[in-house]
């Protein structure tokens, strides 16, 4: 029964239709079918193509003095935002941007990635989004590889550019500081342009989305041949409870899908986005609080250094009614934790940049059974599969499949994630508990044969972040000459801890687990290395 609760089996004509009736009922629920505004995103979207231009032109059309967008240099309204991204985009094209140059954006949460990134859809231009944290080589890579002709870069990127462009065909340079004043700053051409907004583009921009990049250099995932399906589209409305003017702390990087699509949302919605350059737990909790924000959309680390930094303490949540938590793996623990603290609104979100949205956890489904990712939403078909092919049965082991509509077209370079029966390898594995809820236990690249037992470091790090005296874990498997594979743990002890007792955390792992799945060692370290959505770096362990 819970295998078949988790796939959306093909629908009948009748049904097809009833799907689409319900997601209309969605949208309604949610507030976008107000008719005003309707209409302005249908204007929208017929000068700028399905693209995060669309919606803001919609959204300044139906509410032009709305506060679109808040930083730390201030406020913008929906009029404000889709007048300077124009111009922006005009100034662009005056300076050679064309809908054939590829830009790449690398900045941080701020209104210079947004309008960048609305001016390039304005274009037609494609845009390849940077991950703040690369080395040059790493950039270099990306920047050859994507064909990129235009970097649009915070100042501080400027020394890692300027390295990685060497010997590259980039024509263009320009900063996203909005208090740039130097010629080559997004101000400076948009107070330069000599008209107010661009002609209608050629083509609808297309963004290129950078896989997370945990064992080498990212891959470019192209999403260049949507399908229109609505039931996919309103699929998260059926699980989580955003509404029109939502006000959105996005505080997950801008340059990642996650961070990016509730940015998206957020305008789609009408909504104010809250932004910060730079991730800080107490700042946050206090921007939530000033702003009054409805939604806040983190990864899951970021929880964790709230809770760590006592930024609850005295805080007041009331007008919090979303948290939502994805990007990497939600930990039980974390989520009980964080619900504990700050009440039961936390939805935590599986998928991939490949796949699109998987499964959706609701505070409930947590309380329930802590840590699971969930029921696929409408729209998404979920199937584990083991080494033939072949379902599983619930509560057996299997590798994870997708199907939807939201799938990416392959990644930039070549090549795709493997398919079966039109279902995308996720690259992780699970089981489906006898409730039906999917449960993500690791990557397959991560998964380690000890004792002839299959282990997978999650697990391990899940119990020992359990122990009062553990803050962070992370785990990575070496040679052993008894068990051939074992699980190397590395612990940051809690601020509040005298003292780790590796030989008590080994007897936890024991007792919890089993005799194979115990550390060979277990060392303690100042920090566990992670990119920038929290997924472990474990080529940076050992």
């Amino acid at each position: 029964m819970a295998g078949r609760q988790l796939t959306v089996q093909p629908s009948s004509l009748v049904s097809a239709l009833t799907d689409n009736v319900r997601a209309v009922g969605r949208l309604r629920r949610s507030g976008i079918l107000e008719p005003g505004l309707s209409v302005a995103n249908a204007a929208g979207l017929a000068r700028w193509g399905a693209t995060p231009a669309a919606v803001v032109a919609g959204a300044a059309g139906r509410y032009p003095t709305r506060v679109a967008l808040v930083d730390e240099a201030g406020s913008l309204t929906y009029g404000e935002l889709d007048r300077r991204s124009s111009r922006l985009a005009a100034g662009l094209i005056e300076r050679g941007l064309t809908t054939d140059v590829t830009v790449g954006l690398l900045a941080r949460n701020h209104r210079g990635f947004v309008e960048a990134n609305l001016a390039a859809a304005k274009i037609g231009a494609d845009v390849v989004y940077l991950n703040t944290g690369f080395g040059a080589p790493q950039l270099t890579d990306v920047l050859r590889r994507e064909r990129v002709g235009a970097v649009v870069r915070d100042d501080e990127f400027a020394p890692l550019v300027e390295a990685a462009t060497r010997g590259l065909d980039v024509k263009l340079v320009l900063s996203a500081d909005d208090d740039g004043h130097g010629p080559d700053s997004l101000p400076s051409v948009r107070a330069s342009a000599r008209r107010s907004r661009p002609p209608r583009p050629r083509r609808a921009s297309l963004p290129v989305l950078l896989t997370s990049g945990t064992t080498g250099t990212p891959k470019g995932a192209r999403r260049d041949d949507a399908r229109p399906d609505l039931v996919a589209a309103t699929g998260l409305f059926d699980r989580i409870p955003f509404r029109r003017g939502d006000v959105f702390f996005v505080a997950a990087p801008l340059f990642h899908a996650w961070g990016l699509s509730m940015m998206v949302l957020a305008t789609t919605l009408a909504g104010t986005v809250v932004l910060r350059r730079r991730f800080d737990p107490v700042a946050t909790i206090e921007a939530v609080e000033q702003h009054e924000a409805s939604v806040l959309a983190v990864v899951p680390v970021m929880l964790q250094r709230i809770l760590g930094a006592g930024a609850l303490d005295g805080c007041d949540l009331s007008s919090l009614r979303i948290v939502c938590s994805s990007g990497s793996a939600l930990p039980g623990t974390l989520s009980e934790e964080w619900m504990d603290a700050a009440g039961d609104t936390l939805y935590n979100l599986y998928g991939s940049t490949e796949v699109g949205q998987a499964a959706i956890a609701t505070p409930e489904e947590m309380r329930a059974a802590p840590g699971t990712a969930g029921r696929p939403p409408p729209g998404a078909t979920v199937r584990l599969l083991d080494d033939d092919d072949r379902e599983v049965r619930p509560g057996e082991p299997g590798r994870i499949y997708v199907g939807s509509n939201l799938q990416f077209s392959g990644y930039t370079g070549g090549g795709s994630k493997r398919v079966v029966d039109g279902l995308m390898a996720t690259g992780d594995v699970g089981y489906v508990d006898d409730d039906g809820l999917l449960h993500v236990t690791g990557r397959e690249d991560d998964m380690i044969v000890s004792g002839g037992e299959n282990v997978f470091p999650a697990e391990v790090e899940d119990v020992l972040r359990t122990h009062p005296a553990v803050a962070d874990a992370a785990a990575v498997g070496v040679a052993d000459a008894d068990f051939g594979q074992r699980l190397a743990a590395y612990v940051v002890p809690a601020v509040a801890a005298d003292d780790v007792d590796v030989d008590e955390l080994r007897e936890l792992v024991r007792t919890t687990l089993s005799r194979h799945k115990v550390p060979r060692t277990i060392e303690l370290v100042d920090q566990i290395p992670r990119n920038a959505t929290g997924k472990v770096l474990r080529r940076e362990l050992g």
